[in-house]
């Protein structure tokens, strides 16, 4: 027997609860951010979840409120002006136990729409090696902790951490309880990326047959891509019952990442008719099985390379520089024919397109505020201000203003909050014959004073990196230089993505301008600002700290 017949069968029997559609469930700023070099600050996290509403994702991982004060806030404020009665549901990250429930409930609250996310580890060599308890142990904490989230809110999703190892058996089991306690999402993670395609679908198929409650809740899954089969191994948990799928933009998260958002979303909407019978569908049903706003994509998409400073390769499925390029002469003479020969996507589906319309120095405020509006950003009058007075600084010195300039200009004015440095001066000297020297001057916003320094490098870049260090003193290694253009032409802005390492911990600083060397020296101080802010920040992880980990309570008024 077939495993779509298979399926069929069974979706008369015992069957999760079905939404009707995929939901998309956007674990960016949480798992995306536990990338190296991925953190984020307030005002880029707000700026994420506005795109990623717009975008139109049904849930929202703002992040794991418990793991600092500045993870809860962070979480706080997204629940507050992201989560609407028509936007997206505000989760937050909790591990099983009572003070991380009560941080992420906290949280959360502001959000008309919201859930607590719990988990706990069910596979053997995380039991014995990570949380050091037995089965009986976890049996025990799940109904308990399941119970006290489901007290708080009505919407409660519980993960079995390393669901893809464990034993089906005790699985099954834990699952039941869990349902049994309250939670109406169960979430069966390949944490590790372990499973092949056929065998996580399998996994979801045995779920939906041995649990005898699964009815009562929806199944999600979550996969990272430690062989590159995160997205297959999805539609393949899809094909067998999982209707939430948890996914990030551009597939950032830890290690290789995880599943990717775009290419999910991709997959099911342009092969619809072929998924459309796992839905109970005709083939032919015009029905979106997800809801998802295609043409937000790549706007989506950059935003969040840009403000982790996470380049995407241009060889990466559906936004990629080269993803709907053609080098073939055979290639290029078919689509100029017919594009379908060799492309199975219209670009402009997920937001390319050949819109010209370019601003100039002649530009006034309100053509800028109307062109950014059109393009999805709602900036508050000061932030309109700031943006409106980088476009004018641009302008002087470029032609003409594309939309992809608009986007570096704002997506790096969101990176200037929680700075203690900020570059004021930066000039380099250099040349065949001579060494290259640099004089950079910066402003400490802590106690508003002004310092120079004078360095001589291997090159104009190295020179002010020197000069940088010099002056603020923060040990630091540089690993990585990365500069690419954002538009066409001699005047074209330079794109500088910067890393650095301290204590085996990697930090990213982005910036564009029209002098690469400027883009550079800023893109370095941001990420010095973020090393520093890192170090205040102090934030534990999820999967590595134990549930008894001490940690001081950041509650100010907690339900329960």
């Amino acid at each position: 027997m077939c495993i779509r017949d298979r399926y069929r069968i069974n979706r008369n029997k015992l069957m999760s609860k079905d939404p009707g559609r995929i939901l998309i469930f956007d674990t960016t700023l949480r798992d995306g951010e536990q990338s190296p070099g991925a953190s984020l600050n307030l005002e880029e996290k707000l700026a994420i979840a506005h795109q990623l509403a717009r975008l139109g994702v049904d849930v929202i991982e703002a992040g794991f409120p418990f793991a600092s004060p500045g993870d809860f806030k962070a979480v706080n404020k997204i629940a507050e002006v992201v989560g609407g009665e028509n936007g997206p549901i505000i989760c937050g990250l909790a591990r099983a136990s009572t003070n991380d429930i009560k941080a992420c409930y906290e949280a959360i609250s502001p959000a008309p729409k919201k859930r607590i996310h719990t988990f706990i580890a069910t596979s053997d060599i995380h039991l014995k090696h990570k949380l050091r308890k037995t089965r009986s142990d976890v049996l025990c904490i799940v109904p308990e902790m399941v119970s006290y989230a489901k007290s708080l809110v009505d919407d409660v999703e519980f993960s079995c951490e390393d669901a893809s190892r464990s034993d089906p058996e005790f699985l099954y089991e834990v699952i039941q309880l869990a349902i049994t306690s309250g939670a109406t999402t169960i979430n069966i993670p390949d944490t590790v990326g372990f499973t092949t395609p056929s065998e996580f679908g399998k996994l979801i198929f045995d779920i939906n047959k041995n649990v005898p409650n699964i009815d009562e809740a929806i199944i999600s899954v979550h996969g990272h891509n430690d062989l590159g089969l995160a997205v297959a191994n999805f539609l393949e948990a899809a094909k067998n019952g999982a209707r939430q799928l948890e996914c990030t933009i551009n597939g950032i998260g830890e290690r290789a990442g995880n599943a990717s958002l775009e290419e999910l979303v991709m997959a099911l909407h342009v092969r619809k008719s072929f998924f459309n019978s796992f839905f109970g569908r005709s083939s032919d049903s015009p029905t979106p099985l997800t809801a998802i706003r295609t043409e937000e994509i790549t706007k989506t998409s950059r935003l969040v390379s840009n403000l982790t400073g996470m380049n995407v390769q241009p060889n990466k499925a559906i936004v990629g520089a080269n993803a709907f390029a053609h080098e073939s002469g055979i290639h290029q003479d078919g689509v100029l024919k017919n594009r379908l020969t060799y492309e199975i996507i219209d670009a402009k589906t997920v937001g390319l397109n050949d819109n010209k319309i370019s601003l100039g120095k002649l530009s006034g405020r309100s053509a800028v505020r109307a062109r950014l509006e059109e393009m999805g950003y709602d900036l508050s009058r000061e932030d309109l201000n700031d943006a409106f007075a980088r476009f004018k600084d641009l302008a002087d010195r470029k032609r003409e203003i594309t939309d992809r300039d608009l986007e570096a200009i704002v997506s790096e004015q969101v990176q200037l909050p929680e700075s203690k440095f900020q570059l004021s001066h930066v000039q380099v000297s250099c040349g065949s014959t001579s060494k290259p020297t640099a004089t950079v001057t910066l402003i400490n916003t802590e106690d508003h004073t002004e310092d120079t320094a004078v360095a001589i490098g291997t090159g104009p870049v190295d020179a002010v990196c020197e000069a940088l260090n010099a002056l603020t003193k923060v040990p630091n290694e540089l690993i990585e230089f990365s500069v690419k253009s954002v538009t066409e032409g001699i005047d074209a802005l330079g794109e500088v993505t910067i890393r650095i390492r301290n204590k085996n911990k990697i930090y990213s600083g982005h910036s564009a301008d029209t002098d690469v060397v400027v883009a550079a020296a800023n893109a370095f101080v941001n990420a010095l600002n973020r090393l520093i802010f890192s170090e205040k920040k102090n934030s534990i992880h999820p999967q590595f700290d134990n549930l008894e980990n001490p940690k001081k309570k950041i509650l100010s008024n907690p339900k329960k």
